[in-house]
């Protein structure tokens, strides 16, 4: 992207980066502000609905992306992107409302690890392509991929057992809440989902820099850096499916709990690795908890919701994980530049011992009953119980 908005024009290190950080986080700022208009559309209208939406309409905003002249032109577009996306979110709620529920953390899991496979596999085919066949048109392969998405979505997924919310059944957010068993738990859940993709971010700004700190004679400093910020990927799809299995039998709460300390210990220690090798070792082990620990969460809020509403809910958990997507860059370059590289490890671990500590308080808390809807007969019958016991 800095390489892209280069060539529209944008000169200079600062101008560069400001334009850069903008073109980026729009996206994601935006995302979070529809995410739940697109959750409560797909509760009344379809999931698969809403995933040709996002497929359809991400892959023409970024064929637009590919003939852009000037720089505002592709910041336009970005936050246009951004009201187009939704895919997986929606994805998540569909497999939710199709898979036993007793089996929901091991399924959701699957699709994580799609998820994490285009994490790893984007930025290198993507700087692949830049190389080989010029920016513009990674713009136009990654929309052809998208529309290949749409077919696929089109003619080979299926809904089956849905049954649309009508606009007049519609819950406001505020009733949304009320029907949840454990509305806080929730809020905790996703404020969960916002710290995890905090301490993934966090380190993105300063690790290549981190890398040439401590290896400061390597001459692949980039290839390095590239390497062992893919490391963790790799773990996560190796761990996502068979902790979420494990998950089913065990429970998915003491999944994320425990993959959420290790992660807090393996931040701790990066804080303190005096190469490159400790270092990628740490991410590598860290991989094994980050496949886990979005299952996880998505898992519980499947387990802890109606089906009524279960795409609302996957709508407000994506605007937490895009505010999470700013805030844990904005948080790794603030720290770093206040108090060294270092520092950025030591304050992700005490964001995710903060979050841990809430997780098991919420935890602890007895669920709310919900209160029983009662129909007139059966009151009725009620009454006249009471009645002919009063007269005995």
């Amino acid at each position: 992207m800095p390489l892209y908005i280069e060539q529209l024009g944008i000169k200079g290190g600062e101008a560069l980066s400001l334009w850069s950080g903008l073109t980026f986080s729009i996206t994601f700022i935006v995302s979070a502000a529809v995410a739940p208009l697109w959750g409560s559309l797909a509760d009344r209208k379809g999931r698969k609905l809403m995933l040709l939406r996002a497929a359809f309409g991400m892959g023409a905003v970024i064929l637009l992306q590919a003939f852009v002249t000037q720089a505002w032109q592709l910041l336009l577009l970005r936050a246009l992107m951004g009201l187009t996306s939704g895919y997986i979110p929606n994805a998540m709620a569909l497999v939710a409302a199709q898979v036993p529920r007793e089996r929901s953390g091991w399924a959701l899991s699957c699709v994580t690890t799609g998820q994490i496979g285009g994490v790893i596999l984007g930025p290198m085919l993507g700087g692949l392509l830049a190389d080989w066949v010029g920016l513009r048109l990674v713009f136009i392969i990654t929309a052809a991929l998208l529309m290949i998405s749409f077919l696929v979505t089109l003619f080979l997924i299926k809904e089956t057992g849905y049954t649309p919310v009508s606009r007049q059944d519609k819950l406001s957010g505020r009733d949304v809440f009320r029907s949840l068993d454990n509305p806080k738990l929730m809020i905790c859940l996703f404020f969960t989902t916002m710290v995890i993709q905090m301490c993934n971010g966090s380190v993105n700004p300063v690790l290549t820099l981190f890398v040439r700190e401590l290896a400061p004679t390597a001459e692949n400093i980039a290839f390095l850096s590239g390497f062992i910020a893919a490391l963790p990927g790799i773990s996560a799809l190796i761990s996502a499916p068979r902790l979420g299995r494990l998950g089913d039998r065990i429970g998915t709460q003491r999944i994320l709990l425990t993959t959420m300390l290790i992660s807090l210990l393996l931040f701790f220690a990066m804080s303190f690795v005096t190469n490159a090798t400790q270092l990628g070792v740490l991410r590598f082990l860290l991989g094994f908890a980050d496949g886990a620990m979005m299952p996880a969460v998505q898992t519980l809020l499947v387990r802890h919701s109606r089906d009524n509403i279960t795409g609302r809910i996957f709508g407000y958990n994506q605007s937490f994980m895009y505010l999470g997507n700013v805030a844990g860059p904005l948080l790794g370059a603030a720290v770093s530049a206040i108090a060294g590289y270092r520092w950025v490890f030591f304050a992700t671990a005490i964001v995710v011992l903060i979050n841990v500590f809430f997780l098991r308080r919420f935890y602890r808390r007895p669920k709310t009953q919900l209160a029983q809807p009662v129909d007139e007969s059966s009151q009725h019958n009620a009454n006249a119980a009471d009645s002919a016991k009063t007269q005995g």
